[in-house]
């Protein structure tokens, strides 16, 4: 019986140190937390709960940005993580783009009261597409014409004063709007993904763009030039309801997934914010490239009867030549950097002014842009122009050269510079790159500043006299550096004949 009760002492003394020991494990939660009292915030603001944020650079940690735009369309599901977001649009539709004000209390006090201008812009995620952006959008104003590929629903649309778009910038709006008031625009995407794509055979992938947003306060002359905030998202335009159809897709892929595999994508969120980034340069486009088709307007192109020449020729318009100076200020530089297809090296020359960018030489600017870049961008700095294939010379027949042309072929002598008895002729040039009679046909009319359609046919004057047509092949085979006199012959729906002599 003694031993019986023994027991109870022991279990005593073992429960006692057991709750000892567990209170002395619990004593250091205070002392890591801080003193105090337990905090579950306090917890939630370890690393171990901070993932997100921790990959972050260290500019951006606890960075609040002034503005936030939040474009109310869910973003894909079928998208990775740390991966940026990706959000179907249906081409046509009205999207709404919330414009928050998310500035601190005394944060940019200037712009208190007054407006700011934002500018909208669609334009291309890959940098393939980025080179020839210009020629792209071009490409597509042709194919579509009176079309824009950016709109603004004014109708929808809640407080935005101004809404102005160019109309030759087809992919950008802009518009003022004030900070302190509600404000949503709602966009409509004109153009989809499948548009740009390069090998068109039904079923391929669309490329995807790019919302760009950039905000702008007043300087003191009243112009909104100072950059405040420019933030931007990845989408992809679809067909009407071809975007639904796609997030449908999309959805039932990952349900068929595994738990494990559903961990390394992102949940599909109902708006999509559009994440900070680069202002958008302002550049401004020259316009050089032909365009498909021949201009229907009749240029002053008077014959005289019969066989004879134009009574007036103006000279041609110079080229158009877009060359880097010496002192081209930095702002501009980057215009021509933008310009020239070099988009992606404008951060690493933000600084270079067209003097410093010329004093580069050809191995600083390999190493620093790549090979392949590297050789272009050196070309494009020294201005040098790639070599027609062919290049001949016309001049226009007058009464005075034929005579002179009457009495030489008299006297047998030959007349091969044009020159003769202190005459002066003046000879054009004509350069060549496709060597088709097409292309010959728009030079000759560019020349004579009239439309390639008052062109009926070109001739050239063979032996005999005889008159050859100009076919490809024929100009293929034209010497380098060939001497033409141009005569005309006038049809009577106002169409000319030209031969080659």
């Amino acid at each position: 019986m003694a031993w019986a009760l023994k027991l109870p002492l022991a279990d005593e003394v073992i429960e006692s140190g057991l709750v000892q020991d567990f209170d002395a494990s619990l004593s250091g939660i205070g002392q890591e937390l801080g003193a105090g009292a337990y905090s579950m915030s306090d917890v939630l603001a370890l690393p171990i709960f901070k993932q997100e944020e921790s990959s972050l650079p260290p500019d951006n940690e606890n960075k609040i940005l002034p503005f936030q735009y939040v474009l109310c369309a869910a973003t894909s599901p079928a998208v990775k993580l740390h991966d940026e977001t990706l959000t179907y649009l249906n081409q046509g539709q009205s999207y709404e783009i919330r414009m928050l004000d998310n500035r601190k209390l005394g944060e940019l006090p200037e712009i208190n009261g007054k407006l700011v201008k934002s500018i909208f812009r669609v334009v291309f995620h890959d940098r393939r597409l980025q080179y020839t952006e210009h020629q792209q959008l071009e490409g597509w104003r042709w194919n579509r014409p009176g079309d824009r590929i950016l709109d603004i629903d004014i109708p929808m649309s809640v407080g935005i004063i101004d809404p102005r778009a160019n109309p030759n910038q087809l992919n950008t709006v802009e518009f003022l709007w004030d900070p302190a008031k509600r404000t949503s625009v709602f966009i409509q995407v004109h153009c989809i993904s499948t548009e740009f794509t390069m090998r068109k055979h039904g079923g391929e992938k669309g490329v995807p763009f790019r919302v760009q947003i950039d905000t702008f306060k007043e300087n003191e002359n009243g112009e909104y030039t100072e950059h405040l905030h420019s933030a931007s998202c990845q989408i992809k335009v679809f067909k009407p309801k071809g975007a639904d159809r796609k997030q449908k897709t999309d959805r039932e892929k990952m349900e068929k997934r595994t738990p494990h595999e559903k961990e390394k994508y992102q949940p599909s969120y109902e708006t999509t914010i559009l994440t900070e980034c680069s202002p958008w340069p302002e550049i401004t486009y020259v316009n050089n490239s032909p365009s498909p088709g021949f201009n229907s307007s009749h240029s002053s192109f008077s014959l005289g009867e019969g066989n004879g020449s134009p009574n007036h020729q103006p000279e041609p318009p110079p080229p158009v030549t877009d060359n880097l100076l010496p002192t081209t200020t930095p702002q501009e530089a980057q215009q021509w950097l933008h310009r020239n297809r070099f988009s992606t090296f404008t951060r690493l020359f933000t600084n270079f002014s067209g003097a410093d960018l010329l004093k580069l030489t050809r191995d600083d600017v390999i190493q620093i842009c790549g090979p392949a870049d590297g050789i272009r961008l050196f070309n494009a700095l020294k201005g040098r122009m790639v070599r027609p294939r062919l290049t001949i010379y016309v001049c226009q027949e007058s009464l005075q050269l034929r005579e002179q042309q009457q009495q030489q072929q008299q006297q047998q002598q030959k007349h091969e510079d044009g020159d003769s008895n202190g005459t002066f002729f003046v000879y054009h040039a004509i350069y060549l790159e496709e060597l088709t009679a097409v292309e010959l046909t728009e030079k000759i009319a560019q020349l004579f500043s009239i439309s390639p359609c008052q062109i009926s046919q070109i001739y050239k004057q063979g032996p005999t006299g005889i008159h050859v047509l100009i076919s490809d092949e024929m100009i293929q085979n034209f010497q380098e550096e060939a001497c033409f006199i141009l005569d005309t012959m006038k049809e009577t729906n106002d169409s000319y004949h030209i031969i080659l002599k």
